[in-house]
């Protein structure tokens, strides 16, 4: 059976860019086109792993990292941040809330594939996932 993974992004031809290269891959691609839909899918759809933008109307992505990493049932969903936010300190906020991996926007769809291979594989099949740093 296919991973499910869920995208998670206002732009939609970037949706569309990473879906068509998921599918490619053998994965199944569900969409959401803002932060309080994400949240609502990841809720639904129990997806094996998460790409979320920050910068999203409703609910940035940080908020959704975070509600995802409160839940007992997703908070070792792998989630991995794919955002124009690219300043030092939306990185380690990124990292610091539970982000397994942290893209920067403009971004190459095939790295980001096997970044999702990459943490798909050591987690076993999305049974994993990053814990927050704890300051």
């Amino acid at each position: 059976m296919p991973k499910k993974i869920l995208v998670c992004d206002d732009e939609r031809h970037i949706v569309r860019l990473i879906q068509v290269n998921l599918e490619r891959n053998g994965y199944t691609v569900v969409t959401a086109f803002d932060g309080k839909e994400g949240l609502e899918k990841v809720k639904s759809e129990k997806p094996d792993m998460c790409v979320l933008d920050v910068m999203m109307p409703y609910m940035d992505g940080f908020e959704v990292l975070k509600s995802i990493r409160r839940e007992p049932e997703t908070e070792s969903l792998p989630v991995i941040m794919l955002t124009a936010k690219a300043q030092d300190k939306d990185v380690f906020e990124g990292y610091h809330y539970g982000a397994d991996m942290y893209l920067t926007k403009p971004f190459n769809p095939m790295e980001l594939v096997t970044f999702v291979k990459r943490i798909m594989d050591g987690n076993d099949g999305g049974s994993g996932g990053s814990k927050r740093i704890e300051l």
